[in-house]
C-alpha cells in the first residue's frame, strides 16, 4: 500500500512540467538583461504579437490541482509559485497592451480599477481558484515559506523591482538561483548600497522588513553585494548604520520595442 501511494503521488506530480519550459521559452526570447546582469527589461510588445508559449505556459498553471501541488517537494512547490506570479504579471501587461500603446497606462498601477489595485484583482485561476496577484504573494507564498530571497524574485513589472530572469525557477536550482538573484539586486547601485550617509536600500526593505527578521542582521549576510569597500563592510558589521529607502520607480520594465 505504502509502495502504491508513492508510485500514485509521483505518477501525479510528473504530469506537471517542472523544468518549465514554456515560461523558459518566453523569457529566454523575450526578457534582455543588461548594466551587467544587474537590470532587465520586457518585450512586451513581442510577446503580445507572439501570445503562444505564454498562453499555454499559463494554462499548464492553471490545470494544477490543489492535490498535485501537495504532492510536491517543497521547492517545487516554490519554483512554481514564483514562476506563476511572474507569469500571470507579464499575462496582465499583455492583456492591456492597447492602454499602454495608446499612452493611457505608463504603469502596473494604472491598470487597477476604483474599487481595486491591480494586484488585488482575481484574474486568473490557481490551484482550483480565481486568484489575485495578492493573494499569491501575502496569503500563500510569505504564509507558507519563510524565506525573504522571494523579495528578489517576484517582479511586478516596474523599472525599480528587482530584474526578471531570462531563465524560469526550478527546484533543482532554486536556492542557487535565489542567492545569485538576492546579490544581484543588492549589488545594483541604482537601488542599493553604502555612501557617506549610511545605507540606502529599495523600499523593498521598508515594505516587508519583518519579513527580514532584522534588516542589519540580514545585510551583514550579503556585505559583499552591499559594498565594494572593505571599510564600509567592516561599518555594517560593526555598527548599525542608518537606513533610507530610495524612491520606487513604477515606470513599465520594458524595452520600449514597438
Amino acid at each position: 500500500m505504502i509502495f502504491a501511494l508513492s508510485y500514485s503521488a509521483q505518477a501525479i506530480s510528473s504530469t506537471f512540467d517542472h523544468s518549465h519550459a514554456l515560461f523558459n521559452q518566453v523569457l529566454n526570447r523575450h526578457v534582455v538583461v543588461f548594466d551587467n546582469q544587474h537590470k532587465s527589461a520586457v518585450d512586451y510588445q513581442a510577446i503580445a504579437k507572439q501570445r503562444g508559449s505564454l498562453k499555454e505556459y499559463v494554462a499548464e498553471l492553471s490545470a494544477v490541482t490543489p492535490q498535485q501541488y501537495t504532492s510536491w517537494t517543497p521547492d517545487q512547490q516554490l519554483a512554481f509559485l514564483i514562476n506563476a506570479y511572474n507569469a500571470f504579471t507579464i499575462q496582465l501587461i499583455i492583456q492591456h497592451i492597447d492602454a499602454f500603446n495608446s499612452g493611457e497606462a505608463q504603469s502596473i498601477r494604472d491598470l487597477g480599477s476604483f474599487f481595486k489595485s491591480p494586484w488585488e484583482q482575481s484574474f486568473f485561476k490557481l490551484l482550483g481558484k480565481q486568484r489575485s496577484l495578492d493573494w499569491l504573494e501575502h496569503e500563500k507564498i510569505r504564509v507558507d515559506f519563510n524565506e525573504p530571497r522571494i523579495h528578489f524574485a517576484l517582479v511586478c513589472a516596474a523599472v525599480s523591482c528587482p530584474k526578471l530572469r531570462s531563465k524560469a525557477y526550478q527546484a533543482s536550482q532554486l536556492n542557487e538561483q535565489l542567492e545569485n538573484q538576492t546579490r544581484l539586486f543588492l549589488s545594483d547601485r541604482d537601488k542599493n548600497g553604502i555612501d557617506e550617509a549610511g545605507i540606502y536600500l529599495s523600499k523593498i526593505f521598508k515594505w516587508y522588513g519583518d519579513d527580514f527578521n532584522g534588516i542589519h542582521t540580514f545585510l551583514r549576510h550579503y556585505s559583499d553585494a552591499l559594498t565594494d569597500s572593505a571599510s564600509d563592510a567592516k561599518s555594517l558589521t560593526h555598527s548599525k548604520l542608518p537606513i533610507r529607502y530610495t524612491d520606487y520607480n513604477w515606470a513599465l520594465n520594458t524595452t520600449g520595442v514597438n
